[in-house]
């Protein structure tokens, strides 16, 4: 799982002291099989990231934010 550019993206923003805004499909709204998931994170700088994620990515990026419980952090 950790392979996923979009996961090693999200560690490393997070390790920054950055949290995320907003999960499009939301992490805790459905289990449906998602194609696409677009995560939104604000960093301590004022920047905004959006990492997107596909098929089997999207999926895989999901569970580690739910697994993770990063959504909490906001």
């Amino acid at each position: 799982m950790a392979g996923f550019k979009s996961i090693s993206e999200l560690k490393k923003l997070v390790a920054a002291g950055c949290k995320i805004d907003k999960v499009e499909p939301p992490v805790y709204g459905s289990d449906i099989e998602t194609v696409v998931v677009r995560v939104s994170i604000k960093c301590p700088d004022g920047k905004v990231y959006t990492i997107k994620a596909y098929k089997e990515e999207s999926s895989a990026l999901r569970e580690f934010i739910r697994t993770n419980k990063l959504e909490e952090l906001t």
